[in-house]
C-alpha cells in the first residue's frame, strides 16, 4: 500500500467577523519535513507539502548543483519503502567525485541517522523550543489593523512588488522593528536580529508577516519568544500544531477585514 498523501488538513478555527466570534472548520495546507540523503549521508531537511517526493528531490538536486543531468543519478528511492519522509539519492562514482567538496558543505538542517520518520525529524527541530507563558491579551481589532497596514512599512515592496516584509510590535502595538527581503525567512531574521542586537527582543509581542505561516516561520518566532503571529496568508497544518503546543497564537486576514484565529485565541481580545 502506497503512502497516504496528506496535502491538507481540516481544523476548527475561531473567526472574528464584524466584531462577532464564531467557529468554523477550515482546510489548512499540509506541511511535513523531507530528509534528503546523498550517498546515504544526510544533506538537507526541507519542509514541503507532501506528494511527488521523488520529483521534488530531483529538482532540488538539479537546482543545488548536485546533478546536471538524470544520468548523474543511479537511483532516487525512499529509504524505507514509501512510508517515511526520507529519500536517498545515489550518484554515479564519476559525479560523486566531481562534487565531493560541494557535498561537504552544511547549509541546511541535517540528520545523522538513517530511516528517520517525519515525526522524529519534527521532534528534533522542536528540541530548542519551549512553550510561551501567558501574557496580557492584545486588542484583536488593533492587531488586525497592524497587519492591514503592513505595506506601509514596506518601501522596497512599493518599488519592486517583489519583497516580503516582517514587522514586530510591543504590547501597546508600538512598532519595534521592521525588515524586508526577497526571502520571507530573511525578512523575519532581519527584523528579529535588529531587536536581538539592541537587547529589546523581550518587548516583542506581535509579529505581522506578508507571507504564509510555515513551520519554519513559527519556529523562528518561537525562538524569539513572540507569542502572537498575524499574516496575510493562512498557516500550514504543521505550523498550527507547533504553535498550539508552544502556546502561541496564529491568525490571518480574511475577506479584507476579518480575522481567522487558528490556535490559542486567548492572546487576542474579542
Amino acid at each position: 500500500m502506497g503512502k497516504r498523501i496528506v496535502d491538507s488538513q481540516y481544523r476548527q478555527v475561531t473567526i472574528i467577523e464584524n466584531g462577532q466570534a464564531r467557529s468554523e472548520s477550515l482546510g489548512l495546507i499540509g506541511e511535513e519535513p523531507l530528509s534528503i540523503r546523498i550517498q546515504g549521508l544526510p544533506y538537507a531537511v526541507i519542509m514541503r507539502t507532501p506528494g511527488h517526493e521523488k520529483e521534488h528531490v530531483a529538482g532540488f538536486c538539479l537546482s543545488e548543483g548536485i546533478v546536471n543531468t538524470t544520468a548523474d543519478m543511479v537511483n532516487i528511492a525512499f529509504c524505507n519503502g514509501d512510508e517515511t519522509n526520507v529519500i536517498t539519492v545515489t550518484l554515479t562514482p564519476e559525479r560523486r567525485s566531481r562534487i565531493a567538496r560541494h557535498l561537504d558543505r552544511r547549509t541546511y538542517i541535517s540528520q545523522t541517522s538513517c530511516g528517520i520518520c517525519g515525526k522524529s525529524i519534527v521532534a528534533d527541530l522542536k528540541q530548542a523550543l519551549s512553550p510561551m507563558t501567558d501574557v496580557e491579551p492584545l486588542d484583536s481589532d488593533s492587531s488586525l489593523d497592524c497587519l492591514i497596514r503592513l505595506s506601509y512599512h514596506q518601501p522596497l515592496r512599493g518599488k519592486t512588488r517583489a519583497a516580503h516584509g516582517a514587522v514586530i510590535y510591543d504590547h501597546e502595538l508600538n512598532r519595534l522593528s521592521s525588515a524586508e527581503d526577497v526571502g520571507r525567512h530573511n525578512a523575519l531574521d532581519k527584523a528579529i536580529g535588529k531587536l536581538f542586537l539592541n537587547k529589546e527582543l523581550n518587548k516583542a509581542r506581535l509579529l505581522t508577516l506578508s507571507s504564509r505561516m510555515s513551520y519554519e516561520m513559527v519556529q523562528k518566532a518561537a525562538r524569539a519568544k513572540i507569542p502572537v503571529v498575524l499574516a496575510l496568508s493562512r498557516p500550514t497544518a504543521l505550523a498550527t500544531e507547533l504553535a498550539e503546543s508552544l502556546n502561541m497564537t496564529l491568525a490571518s486576514l480574511e475577506n479584507k477585514n476579518d480575522l481567522y484565529i487558528y490556535c490559542n485565541p486567548q492572546h487576542l481580545t474579542k
